[in-house]
């Protein structure tokens, strides 16, 4: 860990110093060489597919798992970072003085980012394109769950730096998948810049209460999707099903279903024929709804537990709970979102100000599914992850987070 550090820190001069050309050619030979060794990753992936399978959910599996296809996606992913404006080196503000002295506030790149992640293998190629883009070095440390898919990824990826004549440092992969590595990059002070936990909860939890190093809180999703009482039932329907099955196990599906009271005996059965019944008819996984007392009056389901509106499920199950009207669901949401993504299905335009208003999230969605909230669906090619906090990125993270600034001050002669 410590060589490798070293050797970051010592490229970090290097690759910010690169020009626009340079890094997308640099990132078009990454994308070339991830289809190059196609075959190679696959295998890797099958390794930790195979390992994982008597561990983790069907649902984790799927996450895991990489197929031809997703691979391609992921080249096609570094080929479009590639496109995006350079965010380094950038103007951001200046000023002459009256003495004629000239102050330039610029972008310029953070230096050594670390992420930590866990199970999802496309992170390392995401994360490593938007690094090199902005002008960073990158120490990757994923999770046990996709070591073997992780490493053959970041051998590609050094494969396509050295074709391109950049330094291969600028990538790196942890070999060590024990917990200590992980204290050893959240503690790395002088050679780590940023720290980027991404993952669950508790991975999230231990960076920022740990880290002794800059740390973004990221990730952590228990998203809310509120049906007020004007909304068009079946826009909700639809609203709620992509956002809670299309993909459940990533941070912006969504956890929590609020019902106005005044619509509930109509829309809750609904709910239950769409997300149970019709996914039982067709083979699908269903979707377990666990019930506050006044739903639970009105359809068969699991009774809420003390914790299943703090719990982000990342699997088929959706709490649900009925409300007095929008300024209840904005105080549950305050007191239970991480956030992250809410939404409110309406066509009262007071409600809606009153929601967008009164919800504190990085992203609020107004007749839309949560599962937007996603770097490539903001135009920022892909994501470093999805800020929960304030300071000093917040939603999805790309490539103008992963830059910071500086002040260059020009004069002539100018003395104070």
């Amino acid at each position: 860990m410590f060589e490798m550090l070293k050797n970051a820190k010592k490229a970090k001069s290097a690759v910010a110093r690169l020009s626009t050309e340079q890094k997308n050619k640099a990132l078009n030979e990454m994308a070339q060489a991830l289809l190059n060794n196609k075959e190679n990753i696959l295998s890797a992936n099958a390794l930790d597919v195979e390992k994982a399978k008597s561990t983790v959910s069907s649902v984790m599996i799927d996450r895991l798992m990489l197929t031809s296809a997703r691979i391609d996606a992921m080249a096609e992913g570094i080929r479009q970072v590639a496109l995006l404006p350079d965010p380094t080196n950038r103007i951001l503000e200046e000023f002459v003085r009256e003495d004629g002295l000239k102050i330039q506030k610029i972008s310029v790149p953070m230096g050594v980012v670390a992420i930590i992640y866990e199970s999802r293998p496309n992170v390392t190629s995401d994360a490593a394109a938007l690094a090199i883009k902005s002008g960073n070095v990158c120490v990757l440390r994923g999770g046990k769950e996709a070591f073997f898919s992780a490493n053959a990824i970041v051998n590609a990826l050094k494969e396509g730096l050295k074709n391109a004549s950049v330094t291969p440092d600028a990538v790196n992969l942890v070999q060590d998948i024990t917990r200590e590595s992980a204290n050893q990059l959240m503690t790395a002070e002088g050679y780590v810049d940023l720290l980027i936990p991404r993952g669950g909860a508790g991975l999230i939890n231990a960076c920022v209460k740990n880290a002794t190093v800059p740390c973004i809180a990221t990730g952590t999703g228990i998203c809310h999707v509120f049906v007020e009482k004007t909304a068009d039932l079946s826009m909700a329907e639809k609203i709620i099903e992509n956002a809670k099955t299309s993909r459940p196990s990533v941070c912006n599906a969504e956890e929590v279903l609020l019902v106005d009271k005044c619509i509930a005996e109509e829309f809750l059965p609904r709910i239950k024929e769409l997300l149970v019944d019709k996914r039982i008819e067709s083979g699908k996984t269903p979707v377990e709804l666990r019930l506050d007392e006044f739903a639970q009056k009105i359809i068969p389901g699991t009774v809420a537990g003390e914790n299943d509106f703090d719990t982000e499920f990342l699997d088929y199950i959706l709490a649900i709970k009925c409300v007095d009207g929008v300024l209840e669901a904005v105080e549950h949401i305050s007191a239970h979102s991480t956030g992250h993504s809410e939404a409110i299905i309406t066509n009262d335009e007071n409600a809606k100000n009153v929601f967008v208003g009164g919800i504190d999230s990085a992203a609020v969605y107004v007749n839309a599914s949560t599962r937007f909230t996603d770097g490539g669906e903001f135009g920022l090619g892909c994501e470093m992850g999805i800020s929960t906090q304030k300071l000093h990125a917040r939603g999805p993270m790309g490539l103008r987070e992963l830059n910071t600034y500086k002040y260059v001050i020009s004069g002539d002669g100018h003395v104070r």
